[in-house]
């Protein structure tokens, strides 16, 4: 499995709107193959920052994901509005447990 934190930030008054850009890809990106779960959020502890954890299958399908419109029209939409560059960090796992 892959797990991915991505986190950037905005102007605080641009982190709706940025969120929201996220939150319109949501069902798109969920519904491609081998995602687990795609979900941003806003840091409570820092006004403009966006966060989005990623759980993917393989590395593969989080390539496809990187290769998808949802990816390309939100990079459009989200990196104008940017202050800095996103953090990506990307983690190979294994799940160990899922206690419902």
């Amino acid at each position: 499995m892959m797990i991915v934190h991505v986190d950037f930030d905005v102007d605080p008054a641009e982190r709706t709107h940025a969120l929201a850009v996220l939150e319109m890809e949501v069902g798109e990106v969920r519904a491609l193959p081998g995602c687990r779960h795609f979900a941003p959020y806003a840091d409570p502890a820092l006004p403009g920052r966006v966060s989005i954890v990623h759980e993917w299958e393989d590395e593969a399908a989080l390539a496809t994901y990187l290769a998808s419109t949802a990816f390309a029209r939100s990079g459009e939409a989200l990196r104008p509005i940017m202050t800095g560059p996103p953090s990506s960090r990307r983690f190979r796992a294994e799940m160990i447990e899922e206690v419902a």
